[in-house]
């Protein structure tokens, strides 16, 4: 069937500049080098040079490790980084923008969409990017559980050397959503090796791979065939550092242009001595518990209630992420402007409620002061991870303020990956998690896998609503009106505090520690991408 004429979307401009090359020994170097003057007091640690030359390398340190070379395992480092793009972009409030494609469109039915591609993109070892190799790419993305096996898919071809065609067995509205997902990223056919095993990265970004040493060292350099404008950085190294003080101090003592993923005591010790600029953002993530509301102790939504009632998240947000307003008053942050519903009552902290309603489960209080149904001694368990600094300190606070409501947790740090692993083994209690809403650009498809019939692996578990699961299923499959749109998203958001089958905690804020020498920094919201070809050397 014919597709209505196309709009133009313009590959977005940046900076131009020169560039030089790096060596894999320098990029080995220097990890150990800067942790090994993270580890020394503040004043002892050497202060880099006041000047800049083209061949400077941008040091980023973050708590990212890549734990694979797979688009679903680590996608997103390469295209934060730059190297590899995906068929479609988004701004910072998720509409969606170009990125490969150039161009796109949907027939009058909705089931067949077009992407034209920039005619001068080209892959890092010279090939050009091909509407086939595009095609690859997107049906190894199909496969679940990946995000792109949630859309309903008939076909993908390529019409010709530059256009990709998507089939659907039914409309889907968040399909150029889900095409900008990490998930989604289009690499070169040489990426490829035996049984279609990703086994190098050779993407088509402004920069291009000089090094890789997994799970902790990326280096990076200007790819010169990129259809752009050059970038004013040339070279750039990433380290992940597992631990917040060493990312901070790092920055601090100037080893580390960009600083992500600060805690909060070394936030706090940053701004003071303002030895490093701040960026800050606000994210479309929230810090929440998930429950196994599957389990007998908490299948009752009273105790649900409790444990959020018993939740002081004002005195959470102002001590352990230095700014109360970050208290979650409900699950999806007012970043998230036509998700975020002012309309609900929001949740509060209300010890004395909690406690009417564990009495009214049938939650007994012993003589130790603790609390368990039908008399028999529980203590639950809340697994949380690393990888966001704030999460463990949370965790703890937690446990103490639902000592205090006579329910005993205990904490559990490990993996991320125990929080998924936990859930399909059935085997998780509770888990702090800082989930990203917008991880697809429109939140309808990060909610439809976490509130699916069958749940998600941080979302619901042992919970689904046929209410929810039926307003998120209109909403991917049509384009809807907005007053229709804005009803759905009511009817969604009231049901989840209704029932809480995940408990909000706290909304959430990037920091970056920001090297005065570097300008240009801005953060994407949707942590999409560094932004690093908008940045530039700073000149005195």
């Amino acid at each position: 069937m014919p597709l209505p004429h196309p709009s133009l979307h313009r590959h977005p401009a940046t900076q131009a500049a020169s560039t030089a090359g790096l060596t894999r020994r320098s990029t080995l170097q220097w990890p150990a080098a800067a942790l090994a003057a993270a580890a020394l007091p503040a004043k002892a640690q050497p202060q880099p040079a006041d000047s800049t030359s083209t061949s400077t390398p941008l040091r980023i340190v973050g708590p990212w490790e890549i734990s694979g070379l797979a688009p679903a395992q680590s996608g997103y480092m390469f295209t934060r980084l730059q190297v590899a793009e995906t068929l479609m972009g988004a701004g910072d409030d998720g509409r969606p923008e170009g990125a490969l494609a150039q161009r796109w469109r949907t027939s009058a039915d909705g089931l067949a969409w077009q992407f034209d591609l920039r005619p001068g993109a080209r892959f890092h070892d010279g090939s050009p990017v091909t509407a086939a190799a595009v095609v690859r790419c997107l049906q190894d993305a199909q496969v679940p559980p990946a995000l792109l096996s949630h859309a309903p898919i008939a076909g993908i071809a390529a019409a010709d050397d530059h256009t990709v065609v998507v089939r659907l067995n039914r409309p889907h509205a968040a399909l150029p959503a889900l095409l900008a997902h990490s998930s989604t990223m289009v690499l070169a056919p040489a990426s490829y090796g035996r049984g279609g095993k990703v086994q190098s990265i050779v993407g088509s970004g402004p920069y291009r791979i000089a090094a890789l040493v997994p799970p902790q060292q990326v280096e990076t350099v200007v790819f010169d065939g990129f259809d752009g404008p050059r970038p004013a950085i040339a070279a750039v190294q990433y380290l992940a550092a597992s631990r917040p003080e060493t990312r901070a101090l790092m920055a601090e003592g100037g080893q580390a242009d960009l600083g992500y993923g600060l805690d909060p005591a070394s936030l706090r010790r940053l701004r003071r001595h303002q030895k490093v600029g701040l960026a800050s953002v606000t994210l479309p993530r929230t810090v929440i518990i998930k429950l196994n509301a599957g389990l007998p102790a908490l299948r009752d939504v009273r105790v649900r209630r409790a444990l959020s009632l018993a939740i002081d998240r004002g005195g959470i947000a102002h001590a352990l992420m230095g700014d109360e307003n970050l208290a979650a008053t409900q699950l999806l942050p007012p970043t998230l402007a036509a998700w975020h519903n002012p309309a609900l009552a929001p949740l509060q902290h209300d010890p004395e409620a909690a406690a009417r309603l564990l009495q009214a489960a049938g939650w007994q209080r012993h003589a130790d002061g603790l609390r368990s149904p039908d008399g028999q001694p529980l203590a639950l368990t809340i697994r949380t991870f690393l990888d966001r600094p704030e999460l463990p300190l949370i965790a703890t606070a937690l446990q103490e303020q639902w000592r205090l409501a006579g329910i005993a947790v205990k904490v559990s740090i490990g993996n991320s990956g125990d929080v998924p692993l936990g859930h399909r083994d059935g085997s998780l209690q509770l888990a702090l998690a800082a989930r990203n809403y917008a991880n697809v650009p429109d939140p309808t498809g990060t909610l439809a896998q976490d509130f699916s019939a069958q749940g998600g692996d941080w979302g619901a578990m042992g919970w689904h609503s046929d209410a929810v699961v039926q307003s998120l299923q209109e909403l991917a499959r049509t384009a809807t009106t907005p007053e229709r749109a804005a009803l759905l998203r009511q009817r969604i958001t009231h049901t989840l505090q209704d029932e809480l089958p995940v408990i909000p905690v706290a909304w959430y804020r990037q920091h970056v520690a920001v090297n005065p020498r570097v300008r240009g920094v801005t953060l994407d919201p949707l942590e999409r991408s560094y932004r690093i070809t908008s940045m530039e050397w700073q000149t005195t």
